[in-house]
């Protein structure tokens, strides 16, 4: 009889921020399978469970241990951080299960994802319509990223970047700049949020002429403003239309 496998959204690294589903999933699984650094985060979650670990870039091979579990008659808990169907584990688990022909049951468990904690912590930016972009280009062509970027920023969308900046990819968070500045003003608003609900969480509230003054890395998330966004003391809102 086959399993069970459960892709659970944790959220961005506070325990506090994972839904009852989340936990009950996992409290419900006999196998726990993630990137280490993920585990790490729900650690009192898992004893006495079968637990799978591994490193970056190993997310096949992670569906692939899952599916394995799951068709001995395990239910398995695979961990993605954020929410699993955005840029996580939910769409390569499925397309793993199809790609195998496989009968396993999967349910994806959302989760709250880095931009929402990360708006939350500037105040409410993400009031009215917005782009989350990552700017990794190692499964996205970098022409792709440009041309969504400008996009985004034509449109006039409040735009999130995901992955900004990594040791071998410094140019592109410098390219969106330049793209978005062509259709904003140099004093919009931007939140760098590093660290987002882990330790060393840090929150800075700059200018799109100045963002890059700042240190923005892999653990970052970059929050930019629309035309019509703006502060209110020491908080970024955009606000969504109301007559006050």
């Amino acid at each position: 009889m086959d399993g069970k496998i459960y892709v659970v959204g944790i959220g961005p690294g506070d325990m506090k921020s994972m839904s009852v589903k989340a936990i009950d999933a996992i409290k419900e699984s006999g196998v726990v399978i993630g990137y280490q650094t993920y585990l790490d985060l729900i650690s009192g979650l898992y004893q006495g469970k079968t637990v799978v670990s591994s490193g970056m870039r190993k997310e096949v091979e992670r569906c692939h241990r899952a599916l394995e579990y799951a068709e001995t008659g395990k239910t398995v808990s695979l961990i993605s951080s954020g929410d699993a169907g955005v840029y996580g584990m939910a769409g390569l688990m499925l397309e793993v299960k199809s790609e195998k022909k496989s009968n396993v049951e999967v349910e994806v468990i959302p989760g709250i994802s880095a931009v929402f904690s990360c708006a939350a912590l500037l105040g409410a930016p993400l009031m009215n319509d917005f782009a989350v972009i990552s700017l990794s280009d190692l499964l996205t062509d970098r022409k792709d990223i440009i041309n969504r970027i400008i996009c985004a920023a034509k449109g006039d969308f409040v735009i999130a970047l995901y992955n900004p900046k990594s040791a071998g990819r410094q140019t592109l968070i410098r390219d969106a700049k330049s793209i978005i500045m062509r259709f904003r003003k140099p004093e919009t608003p931007v939140g760098i949020v590093a660290q987002c609900e882990r330790d060393g969480e840090n929150t800075i509230i700059t200018t799109l002429d100045k963002m890059l003054e700042n240190t923005i890395d892999m653990t970052t998330t970059v929050i930019i403003g629309n035309s019509k966004t703006k502060l209110i003391g020491d908080k970024m809102i955009t606000p969504r239309g109301y007559v006050l």
